[in-house]
């Protein structure tokens, strides 16, 4: 089973028993990748370079290959392995394949999101730490990539087992800015970066992954100076002011920090590219390389389109999405200026369909055929994005009927409304609720979590429909996700007017 042993029913509240938690929760492997691991090892012709490659598709399952090799080097002369290859090798074919039958094999469907979102992040990482670090550092290129890789790994089994808590860390660091300190001490009684190290040398990581979160832990004041040289504009300049810091220079030139600054560059780019978080990481990563910071930034860009081709799946959110749009739809994304109204031609199809869905007796061969003449009228409204749910008759789950401007596997999308208390208020009555930049925190909190990455941004519209004085429809739409004209604002409003006639016209045509 997935989740076996990943639900854990007591909170740990120390170091220690959080620790001791977490470790023993199994990762879950994708089915195809394990199947095709397994295969691979019982092919003689495989080598263990094959079988290290193949592995890699699965980075759970790397990092619980090297968790194993490592486990019995403590206390001996052996130093544990720094990548899987060595890795492999150390733990021999036979326990490799021992081990992967005692590890969840799972349908990539059946995964939790929380999980895939964050081993997702990862892998950006990796990929960024490859292409801006790989090359230049080609002899330490595989020290750059599995700790790069591996760096947030200690939060894999966090995402499993308590996925809320990480949501609401996020929620209230990241988006609301509270003390990480504070927040820590109240969801975990730990700090999370104290646990990180803890399970990084529990698991006998690759050295460069403690390194990073000692570096975070003990030594803020030489990332704080370095983010002062970094920001200055005169390359000589930077040059000269390192030369004055010979501490500052030495600690900064050390090839460890490649795995901490790309882990910083995709991290705070799920955020938003032009994020303080981001332009931090960014500005370090300029001085580190070298470069400017507009080079860096393209690099950077680059790379994450790169990682997006392998990793981007319509569940889950990559920062590389926002980079195919134009330059203004950017602009409007950031909330620097509101979308467009739509023009008159739109304007004119907006009305024809909205006619079309008040026309008595009911127009509508089936349900179908009724909410892909809404979801036209929304998008000619204005609406850049839309999706249109139906409710079961229990109500208790939500199922895509309509799309448009999202990835067409949204199309399979259900939801289930009880891990979503706003949907419930939604459910419960014919309602309207729109997010903006003052309430985005408080209310995004309580969608499920794909809707936050299918609808990313902080202007977003909500809407339930009734039809017998039961609410039967959800609509959401939004305009790229920053602010909304308010002419479309006006417009949603009368179109869910129409579709909710043309719902009671449509059930009742019988009666």
């Amino acid at each position: 089973m997935a989740n076996e042993k990943t639900t854990p029913p007591v909170r740990p509240n120390s170091l220690a028993a959080w620790i001791k938690c977490l470790d023993d929760v199994r990762l879950p492997v994708p089915q195809a990748s394990h199947d095709r691991v397994c295969k691979a090892i019982r092919d003689n012709r495989s080598s263990l370079r094959d079988i290290a490659e193949l592995m890699q598709s699965s980075p759970s399952l790397v990092l619980s290959v090297m968790r194993e090799a490592n486990s019995h080097t403590h206390g001996s002369l052996a130093e544990p392995a720094e990548n899987l290859e060595v890795a492999l090798n150390r733990l021999g074919l036979k326990r490799a394949e021992d081990l992967l039958a005692r590890l969840p094999s799972v349908p990539m469907s059946e995964i939790p999101v929380a999980f895939r979102q964050l081993v997702l992040v990862s892998r950006h990482a990796s990929q960024q730490a490859n292409g801006l670090f790989g090359s230049r550092l080609a002899r330490l290129w595989q020290d750059i990539h599995w700790g790069s890789l591996l760096f947030l790994s200690p939060l894999w089994p966090m995402a499993l087992a308590y996925p809320k808590l990480l949501d609401e860390w996020e929620l209230r660091v990241i988006h609301k800015g509270e003390s990480a300190r504070t927040v820590e001490q109240q969801l975990f009684g730990v700090r999370l970066l104290d646990l990180c190290l803890g399970l990084t040398e529990t698991w006998h990581l690759p050295i460069w992954v403690s390194q990073g979160y000692k570096l975070l832990l003990n030594e803020q004041r030489l990332l704080v100076k370095a983010l002062h040289i970094a920001r200055v504009d005169d390359p000589l300049r930077q040059q000269q002011l390192l030369d004055a810091e010979t501490n500052l220079r030495r600690w900064l030139n050390q090839p460890a920090n490649t795995v901490l600054l790309a882990n910083g560059l995709a991290m705070s780019a799920q955020e938003s590219w032009t994020c303080p978080h981001t332009q931090r990481w960014q500005y370090l990563t300029a001085l580190y390389l070298q470069q400017p910071l507009g080079e860096v930034q393209q690099q950077v860009h680059q790379q994450a389109v790169i990682n997006a081709r392998d990793t981007v799946m319509p569940d889950l959110w990559h920062p590389a999405l926002s980079l195919i749009w134009p330059w203004h739809v950017q602009k409007i994304h950031h909330g620097l200026l509101p979308a467009p109204p739509p023009t008159a031609e739109a304007l004119a199809l907006w009305r024809k369909r909205c006619t079309e869905l008040l026309v008595e007796p009911s127009r509508f061969a089936n349900a179908m055929h009724l909410t892909t003449c809404a979801k036209e009228a929304l998008v000619a409204s204005g609406m850049q994005r839309v999706m249109l749910l139906m409710t079961d008759r229990a109500q208790s789950t939500l199922r895509v009927h309509q799309i448009d401007g999202l990835p067409k596997d949204a199309a399979n999308l259900s939801l289930d409304v009880v891990h979503s208390t706003l949907l419930q208020r939604l459910l419960e009555k014919s309602a309207q609720v729109r997010l903006t930049p003052d309430n985005h925190t408080q209310f995004s909190a309580l969608l499920p979590p794909i809707l936050r990455r299918l609808f990313a941004g902080e202007h977003l519209l909500l809407r339930s429909l009734s039809c017998n004085g039961k609410v039967v429809m959800v609509m959401v739409a939004d305009q790229g996700g920053g602010p909304f004209s308010e002419t479309t604002v006006q417009a949603f409003g009368k179109t869910a007017q129409c579709i909710e006639k043309a719902l009671h016209c449509f059930t009742n045509r019988g009666a």
